[in-house]
């Protein structure tokens, strides 16, 4: 209970900057827990395809494959359909790979979108958190301008102790901001990575079985 009461009283002292720094921090947390979960079910959900689709393509089955590609509206499935569907229509693996390609570019935007947003948040975090002590010393200075010489000292130390209270509250906010932010983009990574290397094995097994027609013709 001593701790709440600590952090009422830190919170308290801190000044009208403290409120900003909140609120900044509750929009960073929302957003980093919406891109959390999002890129949770992205991941399950590619690895879930991929596992059924892998074994038709395996076989060469691409008929089999492009209707559970086609059925299916998960990353993983788009990049597949498209170079399913070329395949279908052509025989240059470089037309199936700039058909992947281009649908890859067209995914990555979606897997990255409001992430920076988590790691804008912890830079405005920390520097309201400097400008409120700023400001705090300001007022600090002012009010011990005409103050007893006796208590300039007393008051000033006070002052600035209070001050200090948004650049450490800035700080708490923007250091957890700035970790979120890099296990999620560390989190989209991983997901572009899967994403290219199944596009690499659809590409490799549908380049050999067109070789292998090419060649039986």
């Amino acid at each position: 209970m001593n701790v709440f009461y600590s952090l009422v009283s830190f919170f308290a002292t801190g000044g009208l900057f403290m409120y900003p720094i909140l609120l900044v921090f509750a929009i960073g947390l929302a957003i980093a827990v919406e891109r959390y979960v999002t890129l949770t079910l992205i991941t399950n959900k590619n690895e879930s395809v991929w596992n059924r689709v892998q074994p038709a393509l395996m076989e060469g089955d691409f008929d089999k494959a492009r209707e559970m590609t086609s059925r299916d509206k998960s990353q993983i499935s788009q990049l597949l359909a498209m170079g399913l569907a070329r395949q279908g229509a052509v025989r240059r693996r470089e037309d199936i790979e700039i058909a992947m390609e281009e649908t890859m570019m067209e995914i990555i935007p979606q897997l990255e979108k409001r992430t920076p947003y988590v790691a804008l948040a912890s830079s405005i975090a920390t520097l309201l958190g400097l400008l409120g002590t700023i400001m705090g010393l300001i007022q600090a200075f002012t009010a011990v301008a005409n103050a007893n010489p006796a208590e300039k000292a007393d008051l000033l130390s006070a002052s600035i102790s209070v001050a200090m209270n948004t650049t450490a509250f800035g700080l708490m906010v923007a250091i957890p901001l700035l970790i979120t932010n890099t296990i999620l983009t560390a989190k989209t990574g991983e997901i572009v990575d899967s994403l290219e290397m199944a596009s690499v094995k659809a590409l490799n097994v549908i380049s050999s079985r067109a070789k292998r027609q090419a060649e039986a013709a």
